[in-house]
């Protein structure tokens, strides 16, 4: 029995869908599929019964999915303990982080890391905060990387950098330097979705005034921050975005910050691990560097 097919399989069990497994692993979709059958073949079992589209796990799959688990993490383990005895830290980090540190802090900070922890490899897996902390949780990560806490006495967070929104704008767009925040609330805006850190703390930031998002006027609704960029140069509207995501922006002109009389938006990033996990200690490494690592 290969333990790459087991994390293949344990992939394609959690996600109910080869496409999906196939996606998160980096492998085709005919590599996975190959996978599982091998595994079947070793196992003299049927693993998922396809009906159309869909996928359903068997009993012995039920049964398989515990074990498997148990074996790729001890497999971890024992890496791990390994590890220790050779001159060079090894291992493998996946990490999960929202949109803004997993695109603008952790490229810069990760490189540095691997210079001095060359033998560790990682992966980081974007999505926004709230499903980084819903994958922490079904024990799909080990730590994740998010601008949001989800109070949740399962998981443990720790602030590691001091971020600030702002407003931009195009220079079309953008007649003034300062407005009041009554007169935002008239601008058309340029938003993340539903889920994201950043939507979260700027409902945050309005309930303390007395409003609420309905009080805003929403033009846009975006999944990405660089798609927001994109509509704001456009001149679709304006947007609240983090000071550290439009520094070239800013820095060459093509986006203008227009303050809010008598308000400052700030916000923390946070490292975030479940209270009952373990880390690796190639995690441990990872933990410790990025404290004081990440440019300010």
């Amino acid at each position: 029995m290969d333990i790459h097919h087991l994390r293949v399989f344990v992939s394609v069990f959690k996600n109910r869908s080869f496409s999906r497994a196939s996606e998160q692993l980096h492998l085709t979709q005919p590599t996975v599929s190959d996978h599982i059958r091998s595994l079947e073949q070793d196992l003299r079992c049927r693993l998922f019964d396809r009906l159309g589209r869909s996928i359903i796990p068997t009993t012995e799959a039920e049964v398989l999915y515990i074990h498997a688990v148990d074996i790729i993490e001890r497999a971890a383990a024992i890496r791990d303990a390994l590890g220790q005895f050779r001159a060079e830290p090894t291992g493998e980090l996946i990490i999960g982080a929202s949109t803004i540190p997993g695109t603008y802090l952790l490229p810069a900070t990760m490189a540095e890391f691997r210079k001095r922890y060359p033998s560790i490899s990682f992966q980081i897996v974007i999505g926004d905060s709230r499903s980084v902390v819903d994958r922490l949780l079904s024990h799909e990560l080990l730590v994740g990387v998010v601008g949001t806490k989800q109070h949740n006495n399962q998981l443990q967070y720790q602030p590691f950098y001091d971020d600030e929104l702002i407003v931009v704008a195009s220079h079309d767009f953008a007649s003034r330097q300062i407005i009041s925040l009554q007169e935002l609330l008239k601008c058309p805006l340029v938003m993340r979705e539903e889920g994201s850190g950043t939507l979260k703390e700027i409902e945050r930031i309005l309930d303390t005034k007395g409003y609420s998002l309905s009080n805003l006027m929403i033009s846009g609704i975006f999944g990405t921050t660089d798609a927001i960029k994109q509509a704001v140069k456009a001149g679709l509207g304006i947007s609240v975005l983090s000071r550290v995501a439009v520094r070239e922006e800013l820095a060459s002109g093509m986006l203008k910050e227009i303050k809010i009389s008598g308000l400052k938006m700030r916000r923390q990033f946070f490292l975030v691990t479940h209270q009952k996990r373990t880390l690796p200690s190639a995690y441990t490494l990872f933990y410790k560097y990025l404290l004081p690592a990440v440019p300010k």
